[in-house]
């Protein structure tokens, strides 16, 4: 009798053991670890928009948690914020600095898929968060998230986030609409070291046709040392 309730205790220690280690961690906690990966960097690089035959070239310059892209012809420079509890994104001009509303979240970068909102980041600090499991992305281990937009001043319902385990880095999105159907998938292609640090060399956008699972328009963020 004796031997059978040792060997139970061992089966519910190593079950209870199993049960620690598949643990999923909080979304919280993976969200943090993104925006501090996001914060830390010291970059001036150059890059650009492409989409189709149309490029727009832009300056990267990022001084902890302020990111700047600087655009010509015409100049335009929008200035995001990373603060602990909110982003905020901001237009720079010769008359100052103004922040930019939520009204103002649809207008579209240089006419591309990339939208105000997709620079602000709102979705890293959207509460209503959870880790749904794990997947390889270009095989890169992930956590995959599910986020849920907490207001309609989002043009998006909810988000599903891919985000590496050891580095932290975003490499997937899949925006929907608030009618649940598939709006715009932002996926890296490809990354780079710079100044010791993993960093984004090209992401493609892709934005949805209403409805459909068909692309509309396809949009590159490409970043050069």
């Amino acid at each position: 009798m004796r031997k059978k309730i040792v060997f139970s205790l061992l089966l519910a220690t190593a079950f209870a053991a199993t049960s620690t280690f598949a643990a999923l961690p909080p979304a919280r906690e993976i969200l943090e670890s993104v925006r501090l990966q996001q914060a830390q960097q010291q970059l001036d690089l150059q890059g650009q928009l492409r989409e189709g035959d149309k490029v727009f070239p832009f300056r990267l310059t990022q001084t902890g948690p302020v990111i700047r892209y600087s655009f010509s012809n015409p100049d335009e420079a929008l200035q995001l914020r990373l603060g602990e509890n909110d982003s905020r994104l901001e237009e720079v001009t010769k008359e100052g600095v103004e922040k930019v509303t939520a009204a103002q979240f649809d207008r579209k970068v240089r006419g591309t898929s990339v939208t105000y909102e997709d620079l602000a980041l709102k979705f890293l600090y959207w509460p209503d968060a959870r880790v749904t499991g794990e997947n390889s992305i270009r095989s890169r281990n992930c956590w995959k998230l599910e986020l849920k937009a907490p207001s309609r001043q989002s043009q998006y319902s909810n988000v599903y986030l891919w985000v590496d385990k050891a580095s932290g880095a975003i490499m997937r999105m899949d925006a929907f609409d608030w009618q649940g159907q598939l709006s715009k998938r932002f996926e890296v292609i490809s990354g780079q070291k710079i100044e010791g640090r993993w960093f984004l060399k090209q992401m493609r956008i892709e934005e949805f046709a209403s409805g459909t699972n068909k692309v509309q328009t396809r949009t590159y963020l490409e970043i050069k040392k």
